[in-house]
């Protein structure tokens, strides 16, 4: 529920009962809860609203919960019933957080297969160069590429 539709479905006559205070006399007034002292009926209470003529406490239906039980508009909205009701706004806000955490896994999934692929040449390599004679020119070849394997795996660390 809205607050428009709090307001239109609760008065201050069920506000009163639902905290327990007495209802208003024929002229709808009734002792004021927030200030101590009043032997007179000084607060004024309409359909939807309040006034006091002793303290100047004045409101809707949510300022006289907020007042009495000392609470905040958000608890006050909720004890009567108030529910949220997520915007257009605020869902574009959890599409965009859940496209950037996909986009952000699928990027760590890329780095992970980059750093088995390159710990497969690397391995891959020295295999190679532990069988091939030294200094042939399959194992120059093999080793400069390892060297170039080693660079990229420091590489790759340096960017976690």
């Amino acid at each position: 529920m809205t607050s428009e539709e709090i307001k239109q479905t609760y008065s201050m006559r069920d506000i009163l009962n639902k905290c327990g205070l007495p209802q208003p006399n024929r002229s709808g007034f009734i002792q004021c809860p927030f200030h101590k002292g009043d032997r007179e009926a000084s607060m004024k209470i309409y359909d939807k609203d309040f006034n006091c003529f002793g303290c100047g406490a004045n409101g809707d239906i949510f300022t006289f919960a907020e007042m009495f039980y000392g609470i905040s508009f958000k608890e006050a909205f909720r004890m009567l019933g108030g529910g949220y009701d997520p915007s257009f706004k605020s869902s574009l806000a959890v599409y965009h957080a859940k496209k950037e955490k996909l986009m952000r896994e699928k990027q760590e999934e890329r780095f992970r297969q980059k750093r088995k692929l390159n710990n497969d040449l690397i391995a891959i390599y020295r295999k190679f160069l532990d069988r091939s004679e030294p200094l042939s020119d399959a194992w120059c070849d093999c080793y400069n590429a390892l060297q170039l394997e080693l660079y990229h795996a420091e590489i790759l660390e340096e960017r976690r």
